[in-house]
C-alpha cells in the first residue's frame, strides 16, 4: 500500500475550503456525524470477515462493520473479499483437486472459486489459521450470520462483489442482498434505528439497477478505483453521480491528490468515503490515526474505511 502524506499547502487550502463553504456532514447522505466502517471487521487483528473480527470491530466502537460478499454454487451470500478461497482458507487442504482457471473480469483467475462450491463446503473451511494459529477454526460467515452477529451494536455495510460476474453465470446478487435484507427487515432507511444500513459497489450498473430498477432506498455508496478515477471523478460527474447513488468512495489517494474531490461531492449532496486506512506501512513519524485525522477533519471526508477501527478519531 502506498502510504498517502498531505502536503502543507493542500491541507492549508482544505482548511479554507471547508471553512468557506461551511462542508462537513449535515445534510450530506446518510452520515450522522463523522464515521469509522470497519474495513472487513477489525481486519488489522483478527482474520478479516470472521466472526472474532465483527466481534472486535463492535468491541473498538465501529459505527459500521463491512461486509464484502459473495454467492456460492447453490446460491448462498457469504462474507468473503475474494472470488476465490485460497488466501484466506484451508480450501486447498480439505478440496485439493477442485482449482481451475476461469475469465473473470477481464483475466484468467486461476483458484478455488466461490461460486464451484456450494455453502455445507465451505463451512467445512478453517478461515482463521493463514492469520494466526489462535483463530484456527474460526468460518467464513453467511451473509445471514453476519446480520444476526452485528444487529443491534452496528450498521451493517455490505458491497455487492463482482456482480457482472455472478450475473454471467445466473446468480443476481442485488437481489439476492435484498432479499436477504427484507427477509430481516432492514430493506428501508430507518428500519432498524440501531442496525443502520448502506450498500456499496464498484460497479455503477450494481447501483443504477437497484435504484432506478429495483426502487432500493437505502443509501448507496459508489466505489471508485485508480483507474476509474478519470471517468467519474470529475466536477460535471457528480450530478450523474447522485442520481444513483449517496456517496462516493475513492481510494484515499485520490483525495489527497486533488482534495477538490470532496467539495464537488458535497456541492453535489453526496458523500465522501475513502478507503482503506491501515496501520501497516505508516511512516516512523506518523500513525494511522494521524493520517485519518487528517482526512475527516482537515479534507473534510464524512467517513473512513480502515482495519483499525480502534484508532479512529473522535472528537
Amino acid at each position: 500500500m502506498v502510504t498517502t502524506r498531505i502536503a502543507p499547502a493542500l491541507l492549508a487550502l482544505s482548511v479554507l475550503v471547508f471553512l468557506v463553504f461551511g462542508l462537513g456532514t449535515d445534510g450530506h447522505a446518510q452520515y450522522r456525524g463523522k464515521t469509522v466502517i470497519a474495513h472487513r471487521g477489525a481486519s488489522a487483528y483478527a482474520p478479516e470477515h470472521t466472526a472474532a473480527a465483527y466481534t472486535l470491530a463492535i468491541e473498538q466502537r465501529a459505527d459500521y462493520v463491512e461486509q464484502d460478499l459473495q454467492v456460492t454454487k447453490d446460491g448462498q451470500l457469504v462474507c468473503l473479499h475474494d472470488l476465490t478461497l485460497e488466501r484466506t482458507t484451508n480450501v486447498k487442504d480439505v478440496f485439493p483437486g477442485r482449482s481451475r482457471t476461469l475469465r473473470r473480469e477481464g483475466r484468467d483467475l486461476t483458484g478455488w472459486h466461490v461460486s464451484d462450491f456450494t455453502l455445507a463446503e465451505i463451512t467445512q473451511l478453517d478461515a482463521g489459521s493463514w492469520f494466526d494459529p489462535k483463530f484456527k477454526g474460526e468460518k467464513i460467515l453467511t451473509f445471514q450470520e453476519a446480520i444476526d452477529l452485528v444487529r443491534g451494536k452496528a450498521g451493517i455495510y455490505p458491497e455487492t462483489k463482482a456482480p457482472e460476474v455472478y450475473g454471467s453465470i445466473g446468480f443476481d446478487m442485488e437481489k439476492l442482498v435484498m432479499e436477504v435484507l427484507a427477509k430481516n427487515g432492514l430493506d428501508k432507511p430507518g428500519a432498524d434505528p440501531n442496525t443502520p444500513v448502506v450498500i456499496q459497489s464498484f460497479s455503477a450498473e450494481s447501483l443504477k439497477k437497484m435504484a432506478k430498477d429495483m426502487g432500493v432506498t437505502l443509501p448507496l455508496i459508489f466505489l471508485v478505483t485508480d483507474r476509474d478515477r478519470d471517468t467519474w471523478l470529475a466536477k460535471e460527474r457528480m450530478g450523474e453521480i447522485k442520481t444513483f447513488a449517496a456517496g462516493i468512495g475513492p481510494a484515499k489517494e485520490l483525495i489527497s491528490g486533488k482534495p477538490e474531490i470532496v467539495t464537488w461531492a458535497h456541492e453535489a449532496g453526496l458523500s465522501v468515503t475513502p478507503y482503506t486506512f491501515r496501520s501497516g506501512n505508516q511512516p516512523a513519524d506518523r500513525t494511522v490515526r494521524d493520517e485519518m485525522h487528517d482526512f475527516l477533519y482537515t479534507l473534510g471526508v464524512d467517513a473512513v474505511f480502515t482495519d483499525n477501527p480502534d484508532q479512529f478519531p473522535r472528537k
